[in-house]
């Protein structure tokens, strides 16, 4: 059993030499774990500033309940893009604005403004739907 063992050893060493010999280098298993690290770890030696957005001057010293940038920034768009929408739908309902003046104003073509316009309509309509379900109409 000690022979059989000595022999394996003498073994993996020719082939370890054979390997060395060729160039290759030998590979080797990490058995250890290392701990994870969180994914919200900043970068150490880098310079924070604190130079806030235009809302404050510092972030320390922000108003807001929730930071403008914790926020993706298609979320922020849709929320921009939503006001708009009802501001083109309002000023159509409203005050009979022609197409051509919403589109040149938003910077956006007639099919768009028709688009807006088409989805606000449908958003309205599941906001009274809803209303309806509520009062028990």
């Amino acid at each position: 059993m000690v022979a059989l063992r000595i022999e394996e050893a003498r073994q993996r060493t020719r082939r370890i030499m054979r390997r060395r010999a060729l160039g290759v280098r030998q590979l080797r298993v990490v058995t250890e774990v290392l701990p994870r690290v969180r994914k919200d770890t900043l970068p150490e030696q880098s310079d924070y500033r604190d130079t806030g957005c235009e809302l404050s001057a510092s972030c320390l010293r922000c108003p807001l309940a929730q930071c403008q940038y914790d926020v993706p920034e298609r979320q922020r768009r849709r929320v921009r893009l939503d006001a708009r929408d009802r501001e083109i739908a309002l000023l159509r309902e409203r005050h009979g604005a022609p197409i051509d003046m919403l589109a040149s104003y938003y910077g956006l073509t007639r099919r768009t403004v028709f688009h807006v316009l088409a989805q606000q309509r449908g958003a309205k309509e599941s906001r009274d739907d809803t209303t309806r379900i509520e009062d028990g109409r």
